[in-house]
């Protein structure tokens, strides 16, 4: 309880801080039914550098997240636009309310982001795992078929974090919390270790990053982790895992997914749930096999 309420504490400093300095350079792309639209067009905020939820085929923004969304359009009658930008403005910028209805991008419900906008139900929970060049760690153990390292033996390395994610926020958690009331009397796992943290816009950088020596390991989530060593030669993946205390099991760094609504927009809002709710558990999985290229 005590690093989940950390984990809050921190996320709340992020998102107070994510409006300032982040660069623009942003990417649109569009999506509608086969009927002529009515009403305006809902506004989604996305990264595309999270696959398979998010990513680019060519210029075209696609993913989980996306097929998701479209299903919602043709609910609703409604055009979808999709603007990919930096993670860290999605959840005040949908706050706002302004420039975008929704924020579709692998998004992790945490208390301190619920007091922002609405989020639908989750449809995916997640894992963290660390990537790494091959025969360079060894796990620790195994949970059932998943081979796992713990927190513990990444101490004294060079972690890369895509910027504002699950990840960061994690790493940055436990290499930083100090036992003090400020954080929570939490102490985190890598506190006092030689550790370090470095941010980048996505994790394929991160793991660019590990291949020009400048870091050794790369946190993220299963999927995008799994993605990514698919695609890059010489890597491999285990989940990331705390130890338990004394008599317990070891157990996994998790969280569930959701999209979040700018709060007051009930219909948008059901209409997510209408079309994840059709879609079940299975229907996530088959979009998420489809992504991955594993149909």
């Amino acid at each position: 309880m005590k690093k989940f309420l950390a984990l809050a504490m921190a996320l709340a400093m992020v998102m107070s801080l994510a409006a300032c300095g982040s660069k623009s350079g942003s990417n649109s792309s569009s999506a509608s039914g086969s009927q002529q639209s009515s009403g305006t067009p809902i506004s989604v905020y996305t990264n595309a550098y999270f696959a398979p939820f998010e990513y680019y085929d060519g210029t075209d923004i696609v993913g989980v997240d996306v097929d998701i969304m479209n299903m919602v359009g043709e609910k609703l009658n409604r055009e979808i636009t999709y603007t990919n930008v930096e993670f860290g403005t999605i959840i005040d910028t949908v706050s706002s309310g302004k420039l975008a209805d929704v924020g579709a991008a692998g998004i992790t419900i945490t208390p301190a982001r619920q007091e922002l906008v609405d989020f639908s139900d989750p449809y995916y929970t997640s894992v963290q795992y660390v990537i790494y060049p091959t025969g360079t760690m060894t796990p620790d153990g195994t949970d059932g078929d998943t081979n796992y390292i713990l927190w513990d033996s990444l101490a004294d390395k060079k972690i890369g974090v895509q910027t504002d994610t699950t990840g960061d926020i994690y790493v940055g958690l436990e290499i930083n919390s100090d036992g003090s009331e400020e954080s929570d009397n939490y102490t985190g796992v890598l506190y006092g270790t030689q550790t370090s943290q470095t941010r980048y816009d996505s994790a394929q950088l991160a793991v660019d990053a590990v291949g020009a020596g400048q870091i050794d390991v790369v946190v993220v989530d299963y999927l995008p982790a799994s993605f990514i060593v698919d695609k890059n030669d010489g890597y491999e993946c285990a989940a990331l895992y705390y130890a338990g205390a004394e008599g317990e099991d070891p157990y996994p760094t998790q969280e569930q997914y959701a999209i979040c609504v700018t709060k007051g927009q009930d219909e948008l809002l059901a209409a997510i749930n209408g079309v994840l709710a059709e879609l079940g558990e299975d229907g996530i999985n088959d979009l998420v096999m489809k992504h991955m290229g594993l149909e």
